[in-house]
């Protein structure tokens, strides 16, 4: 029987988006020098009756989200995907209620705590400690109620020594610490979670993860959870929500719904990308940096199918002297587990100087997978594998069924395949 602790039905959401329009030219944006902005801001005051007969005039109706319904039950961990621009952080804000819908209903059955955005709900000259009983209260938590949990978040965030600082010169990082530490640990009934986890380093990330699943699955409470690590999401979400353009596009099972977005924004045939402006984890990317990866396509031109080979080319920039360099080369499945390493210390890189490139391929005769989608992870090791540089999916590819071995492919869950050769030999009873 079905227990929804929330109900979205039609819901909508549109904004007005300015134009600054040449008279001469409607729709056509028009950059102005600084003495034409003077002279325009003299002649605004008589020219307000004429805009008053054109209320749209340099304006664009734009839909962040159009016609939305879905269900989440309580308890559930629903992953929200999709592209940048998608609305995924607008249903977010409407089900934190922080903005109004133009359209549309919500029904929550519950409190709910946000954060989706650095510092969501801290006011800036009040302590890490008044923050906490501040959140409390807006969440409507009695002062006891704080208390009892107050020792726990402060242990979860890891911010004893600031706790009587002002937040506003807590870095990033502790922000979203404590954000975090306060949302969870409060017990509201559904926890809304933005891409802002990322923020944070690599260990709390996994901490946060980690508490969601608790909160779920142990106290039964519900997570709406919005991530571009699709890692992540498999991991966590029982189910998945794809947003574009504004739209629910498909809603269901998380393995299904992250194939799907994959399969619409991956290729398969010419997969290549930059790598040099990505933030980095750590202190990463600080001796020498990747430039940028590219999978070759096979030979035949198709797509690629199991029993092909993997190629990768990869390009690095050496941005302080070192002696001795390695690469390496990481595959995972979509749910982020490790299927294979493949290091490049039998062939290093004996010294390098700054501001060299270093151009690096690796072949892969026989990957051994099955049909679905893969990440690369890359790293470069110094010659104590120390590691330099490290991206994790810095590439996503798409292993396709071969007609020859359908009954193969419809195997996956049975882990990596090998072609092998039988001999069998049959005596008489």
């Amino acid at each position: 029987m079905s227990d929804p602790i929330i109900k979205v039905d039609n819901l909508s959401k549109s904004y007005w988006i300015k134009h600054q329009l040449n008279p001469r030219n409607r729709g056509v944006p028009q950059y102005e020098r600084f003495s034409e902005v003077l002279s325009n801001a003299l002649q605004a005051p008589f020219r307000r009756g004429r805009a008053a007969n054109e209320p749209n005039a340099g304006r664009e109706e734009f839909w962040a989200l159009k016609d939305i319904s879905f269900e989440v039950q309580r308890g559930e961990v629903i992953g929200i995907i999709g592209r940048n621009g998608a609305g995924k952080s607008t249903l977010l804000k409407i089900l934190s209620r922080i903005t109004e819908p133009t359209t549309g209903r919500i029904e929550i059955d519950g409190r709910v705590a946000s954060l989706l955005e650095v510092g969501t709900g801290f006011h800036p000259e009040l302590t890490g400690r008044e923050n906490i009983f501040l959140n409390g209260a807006v969440l409507g938590m009695s002062r006891v109620e704080i208390r009892r949990k107050f020792d726990e978040i402060v242990a979860f965030a890891e911010v004893e020594k600031f706790l009587d600082t002002p937040v506003k010169r807590y870095s990033s990082g502790m922000y979203v610490r404590l954000a975090f530490a306060v949302a969870a640990h409060l017990e509201p009934e559904v926890l809304v979670v933005d891409e802002v986890l990322a923020v944070g380093d690599i260990q709390f990330q996994k901490k946060c993860l980690g508490k969601m699943q608790t909160i779920s699955r142990q106290e039964g409470r519900t997570v709406l959870f919005v991530s571009h690590n699709m890692r992540a999401i498999a991991t966590l979400c029982t189910s998945c929500a794809y947003l574009e353009g504004g739209r629910l596009l498909s809603c269901g099972r998380t393995k299904d719904i992250i194939t799907e977005y994959l399969q619409k924004n991956s290729s398969a045939q010419v997969l290549a990308r930059s790598l040099e402006n990505l933030p980095r984890e750590r202190n990463y990317g600080k001796h020498i940096q990747f430039l940028d990866i590219e999978m070759v396509p096979p030979a035949t031109g198709a797509g690629l199918t199991m029993g092909d080979p993997l190629v990768f080319n990869l390009r690095a920039r050496c941005l302080n002297h070192l002696t001795q360099v390695f690469f390496g080369l990481g595959i995972d499945d979509i749910q982020g587990n490790r299927l294979f390493t493949i290091e490049g210390d039998k062939a290093p890189v004996p010294e390098v100087h700054p501001q060299q490139v270093i151009s690096a391929r690796v072949e892969i005769p026989l990957s051994g997978l099955r049909t679905g989608f893969y990440s690369v992870t890359i790293g470069i090791n110094s010659g104590t594998t120390e590691s330099l540089d490290h991206i994790r999916e810095a590439l996503t590819f798409e292993v396709l069924a071969n007609p020859a071995d359908m009954i193969q492919a419809e195997r996956s869950h049975l882990g990596l395949y090998l072609p092998s050769k039988w001999t069998i030999e049959l005596r008489p009873a």
